[in-house]
């Protein structure tokens, strides 16, 4: 992670407001999230800012965004950050920036979904939906997406690495369910839209259930498989399959085996990152580990393999 050159402040955000839309200047403003790549500062009841400040890419995954969300949230059942502005680079800030729609709840890696069923048909319909087949002209994924055997070598130092920490119970385990899903036949179907990106940080919860899906920065076209990991890293225990008999069109032997492989190389970079949080490393964030750790111990558990 690099930080921006310039510190974002509530003073830098009013005058970038003011000099590109002075409508919006006046709003109440504070600071909503650090994320990976943004930073997120909310603007009124409805409305958030978020500008580019840890990595060099997010100013491409803005632009991505501001194009494609505006089509896809009309027939998204669960909420999401609309764009509705673009900041353009500027002298006092050189980065192209977004005002979206403010999505209400809390994180999941801070309140996980405690209801199955609803939190199961929840994540299913939201997936469904996502999931249509999407146009020539849509983004490919950057580091995932493409064949599974692909990412082997990043497998096999994040396992040994997080094996080496004493943080992984069963490595052969995890071993032999990333095994299977790399030899599994690949997407013979259409490039669907995939959010890409289905950690819980990323998803909101209200009550138990989800509510909300942010960061869209991976959004891209591909394998269906990279978002269906996400049954095993955000469910609550019990629930797998009734997602898997939810979501539409019932997923084939062979996306279900690639998208446990896909949950496995989530959960290692989650409980790396998690680690980092808990020994107060850059970039770590506590909050991480426990739903990477949940997720493990359910693809590795005997009745689901």
């Amino acid at each position: 992670m690099t930080a921006t050159e310039k510190d974002i402040t509530e003073d830098l955000i009013r005058h970038l407001l003011r000099e590109q839309h002075p409508d919006l200047a006046d709003r109440p403003l504070k600071l909503g999230a650090l994320g990976w790549d943004n930073q997120v500062w909310r603007l009124g009841d409805d409305l958030a800012v978020r500008l580019p400040w840890a990595t060099r890419s997010a100013d491409a995954l803005l632009r991505k965004e501001h194009a494609w969300l505006p089509l896809l949230a009309p027939h998204l059942p669960l909420q999401i950050p609309v764009p509705q502005r673009l900041g353009e680079p500027s002298e006092r800030f050189p980065r192209p920036w977004l005002v979206t729609t403010w999505v209400p709840g809390e994180p999941a890696d801070r309140a996980p979904a405690t209801r199955p069923t609803e939190a199961a048909d929840t994540l299913a319909a939201f997936l469904t939906a996502l999931h249509r087949p999407a146009p020539d002209t849509a983004p490919a994924g950057r580091d995932r997406g493409g064949p599974l055997a692909d990412t082997a070598e990043h497998f096999t130092q994040g396992l040994a690495s997080a094996t080496e920490l004493g943080l992984i119970r069963d490595p052969d385990g995890v071993r032999a369910i990333w095994e299977d899903a790399a030899v599994a036949p690949d997407w013979a179907g259409p490039r669907l839209w995939l959010h890409g990106d289905l950690h819980p940080a990323n998803i909101l919860t209200t009550n138990g259930t989800f509510s909300g899906v942010i960061d869209f920065g991976d959004l891209f076209a591909g394998d269906p498989a990279c978002d269906l990991a996400a049954a095993w890293i955000l469910l609550p225990d019990g629930a797998i399959d009734r997602f898997h008999e939810t979501y539409q069109p019932s997923p084939d032997t062979a996306t279900l085996r690639r998208a446990r492989g896909w949950a496995v190389l989530r959960a290692l970079a989650c409980i790396h990152i998690g680690d980092a949080g808990v020994h107060g490393r850059p970039g770590g964030k506590s909050t991480w580990g426990p739903p990477a750790h949940a997720a493990l111990q359910r693809l590795t558990a005997s009745d689901d393999r």
